[in-house]
């Protein structure tokens, strides 16, 4: 079994983010890169237009992408922001591409790692547009339009989201607690560990049963790991 497993979500990586950045490449640098594996559960980049977007301004995380995957397993499962990341971007980095849910055994307990946002069933707009925005036909043609049309239309789409989130109660854009059981059912799992509502915390469950939260990148790292023998750990100074 893997000496130690990292996983992360929720970056945002964004050029006018350059912090966040400088904090997740020094995390690669130095933690990453001893590792057996690192989980990336979605949301790595604020954007993601297609693998034929260069995205010269991320050069330095993308380089230390490529340079973890060279000693450390690196494992994606896509988020809201990055779903358009594909194969050529995953080959390009020596990265997996996962489907969520993704079951691991770690020691006693079977995990299901997910992004997080198909457990906030009570926001029906966003699981509306997430169901357009994952269907293939609409990824293609989307796909197959100018990178400065995708631009246009991932600027609006954002400014669009936060005009929406912001006439959003706290309750509709968290997981609704009746998902989540339904989740730990069908899976049959001990644990579910996702990211997506920037709400890091570890909760414990009926049956003994978990649920860890990852945060995003502001204002520090916020990362969860797990060593044979041990349990999961959540670290971020928020909690």
């Amino acid at each position: 079994m893997a000496d130690e497993i990292l996983f992360i979500s929720d970056c945002h990586l964004d050029p006018r983010r350059p912090q966040v950045t400088r904090r997740l490449v020094e995390f690669l640098r130095e933690r990453a890169t001893t590792a057996d594996a690192l989980y990336i559960l979605g949301d790595l980049f604020e954007a993601w237009l297609g693998d034929d977007d260069p995205a010269d301004e991320l050069a330095d995380v993308i380089a230390a992408l490529a340079r973890v995957a060279e000693h450390t397993e690196l494992a994606f499962i896509a988020g809201n922001r990055d779903f358009l990341l594909g194969r050529a971007f995953a080959e390009r980095v020596g990265m997996r591409l996962l489907h969520e849910p993704e079951i691991l055994e770690l020691g006693q307990r079977r995990v299901a790692l997910l992004h997080g946002d198909l457990l906030c069933t009570d926001d029906h707009d966003y699981q509306a547009f997430r169901r357009q925005v994952r269907d293939p036909a609409w990824q293609s043609e989307f796909l197959a339009r100018p990178l400065a049309e995708r631009r246009q239309i991932a600027a609006r789409l954002r400014s669009d989201s936060a005009d929406a989130m912001a006439h959003k109660s706290e309750e509709i854009m968290d997981v609704n607690q009746a998902a989540v059981q339904e989740y730990l059912d069908r899976l049959q799992v001990d644990v579910l560990l996702h990211g997506h509502t920037h709400r890091p915390a570890v909760h414990d469950l009926p049956d003994g049963r978990m649920r860890y939260v990852l945060g995003d990148w502001q204002p520090g790292p916020s990362f969860i790991s797990w060593r044979a023998g041990r349990d999961l750990v959540l670290h971020d100074e928020r909690v």
